[in-house]
């Protein structure tokens, strides 16, 4: 039998085929479920693990976790959520809703690197995903991603094409090393107006369009896929480092072993993004501390360089913390998807407002009534229904200035969803 373990150890490439070779042996030897479970383990260990870190952000982290158990469906994996703290029940709703999926209550806020620094160590996959709990996967993002043919020896971290909750494009998504220069063109805006040239495109990896793959250096924190080996022989997220820079940190360490990080357009995920963070001055001061602590951690000092980069990262965290997006003031018409008659009729009480009905075969009637609107629309779309990849297609194909988007979560008694990728989301009890 050990020789028959030695014998099918493959990669990861392999491992959809390796459980019904197991079965097949155990028929043939008549092993027990005991026996089973020690060598399946043994021959092919667990392959994804999926750290959540929430802070206070219970509903967008009920969503998350919905949307990542119908992604790991068949897929040996498990799912770990950090708490840091929170006190708005996040825990008793995981405890409730989750009771099979691993929660670690910390005591304090330990941060963003700490807390899944804490996630990793207790995972047991082959693969770690680090996923924030403002976001939504879709069916099929992890399969994709595990089985792309871009995974090589020296693969590092491999990140995905994300949007924000209007289903516009987030270019963060991809991005250049932060080099004195680099963050200069960031800061001035100049690779606005020099998207093609490369001398000023670096930041957002411009290089690549949203929607194709390649080769990138810096990938976001908020998805990031990689060897749970890597991760640890770098040490992790440096907790030195609040947050805000951690990501930058872990992407420069893993090329600094001569890896290769890889923007995967080929799945999109949602990213709320501005509902894991409130901008406050606690903000900025923290954003420019985990800027100077990077630039001081990788690159040589110089009495103009720590000039250029205090006054820099100052800038850069005060327009951060002051951007704000064109948010829809009022909401004058309202469609749901669904097949749920009574769930329109509930709606229209709550709202207030006559709420247009359309079937799971919407995109038949939805595309010529958002195209000549010229009113505030928002679509809401009933995922007891509706997966969440129809759920993101729809959100990317039909984005619109004049569109908003709210997702109610299966089994849910809330609706969810950000008009903004700079504001926090907005949660409506139903």
């Amino acid at each position: 039998m050990i020789l028959i373990c030695f014998l099918l150890r493959g990669n990861s490439q392999e491992y959809f085929f390796c459980k019904s070779t197991i079965l097949k042996i155990v028929k043939f030897f008549n092993l027990s479920v005991f026996q089973f479970d020690r060598f399946s383990h043994y021959i092919c260990p667990m392959q994804l693990s999926v750290i959540i870190l929430n802070y206070n952000v219970r509903f967008f982290l009920e969503q998350c976790v919905l949307s990542v158990q119908a992604a790991l469906q068949h897929i040996d994996s498990e799912i770990i959520v950090v708490d840091n703290n929170s006190s708005d029940a996040s825990c008793q709703m995981m405890k409730t809703r989750f009771p099979n999926i691993k929660l670690i209550e910390n005591k304090e806020n330990t941060g963003f690197p700490k807390g899944n620094n804490i996630g990793v160590a207790q995972a047991k996959g082959e693969y770690i995903c680090i996923l924030n709990p403002d976001t939504v996967v879709a069916e099929d993002t992890f399969q994709k991603i595990l089985n792309t043919k871009n995974w090589q020896l020296n693969s590092g971290i491999l990140g995905c094409k994300l949007i924000d909750g209007t289903g516009n494009f987030l270019p963060e998504s991809k991005r250049g090393i932060p080099t004195p220069w680099v963050a200069f063109t960031k800061i001035f805006g100049l690779y606005k107006f020099f998207p093609k040239v490369k001398l000023f495109n670096r930041y957002y990896a411009q290089h690549l369009t949203e929607n194709h793959s390649g080769n990138v250096e810096i990938l976001v924190g908020a998805f990031m896929v990689m060897k749970r080996d890597l991760y640890n022989e770098v040490g992790g997220f440096d907790e030195n480092c609040f947050m805000y820079s951690d990501d930058i940190d872990l992407s420069y360490m893993v090329l600094k072993k001569g890896k290769i990080n890889y923007y995967f357009a080929e799945t999109t995920v949602i990213h709320y993004k501005g509902e894991s963070t409130v901008k406050d001055g606690m903000y900025m001061k923290r954003f420019q501390e985990a800027m100077d602590y990077f630039y001081s951690k990788h690159f040589k000092k110089s009495a103009f360089f720590n000039f250029f980069m205090k006054v820099g990262s100052y800038l850069f965290a005060f327009l951060k913390k002051n951007k704000t997006g064109v948010s829809i003031s009022g909401i004058d018409n309202y469609i749901l998807i669904s097949e749920n008659e009574l769930l329109k009729e509930k709606l229209e009480k709550l709202l207030g407002k006559n709420v247009k009905l359309l079937s799971t075969s919407y995109k038949n009637e939805l595309p010529s009534m958002l195209k000549r609107t010229d009113t505030n629309v928002e679509v809401i779309f009933d995922q007891n229904d509706l997966s969440f990849s129809n759920i993101i297609s729809a959100m990317e194909e039909f984005k619109n200035e004049k569109v908003t988007f709210k997702i109610i979560p299966n089994s849910s008694d809330f609706m969810i969803g950000s008009n903004s990728s700079n504001d926090r989301g907005e949660v409506v009890m139903i």
